[in-house]
């Protein structure tokens, strides 16, 4: 049994990665593993002020929710984010997430398998790639972990919209074989 973190990082509730998380979390949790999913909305997460604080004291100076979070991804087996793609990119609040976990990175973590789940407007083969390339920047810094897989869902915008995909039931396979 893995202990499974899944974020989802989009702040629009019922959205179209959302979805895609919550079919990752049910076919992970078929396959008997535990597992949480960390909704951003209505999460604090502030900018990082580059203080590099975090490294003498093991967590970041702000105190707003990502200490938390950030202390379930370091006991956490398996990390799956999910976010929209928005301009091409990962969305703000998750790139926030990830700068201001940098006090992660002088401390011992479990997560090996990373795995992204994206969605967006656009369909083409390339509109994920800079979000994945964004993401790696950050498992490149954790060198016991890699980028497990990545699931594109392109052509879907409204909310809900990805209802009835077949990349739904691709998404509740990459769980539950994580």
């Amino acid at each position: 049994m893995k202990k499974v973190i899944v974020i989802s990082t989009s702040l629009r509730r019922g959205s179209n990665s959302e979805m895609l998380a919550d079919q990752f979390v049910e076919g992970a949790k078929a396959a008997g593993h535990e597992v949480e999913k960390i909704s951003l909305v209505g999460k604090e997460i502030q900018f990082c002020k580059g203080c590099f604080g975090c490294q003498k004291l093991g967590r970041c100076v702000i105190n707003d929710d990502v200490n938390a979070i950030m202390a379930k991804v370091m006991q956490a087996n398996v990390v799956c984010w999910a976010t929209p793609i928005y301009y091409y990119e990962m969305s703000g609040q998750m790139k926030t997430l990830i700068d201001r976990m940098n006090a992660m990175y002088e401390q011992d973590y479990h997560f090996r398998d990373v795995y992204l789940l994206t969605t967006a407007a656009e369909d083409e083969v390339e509109t994920p790639k800079r979000a994945e390339i964004g993401l790696t920047g950050w498992i490149d810094c954790y060198p016991k972990s890699h980028l497990a897989g990545h699931l594109f869902c392109g052509g879907v915008n409204e909310a809900r919209e990805i209802e009835g995909n077949a990349k739904l039931r691709e998404a509740f396979e990459l769980g539950k074989n994580v």
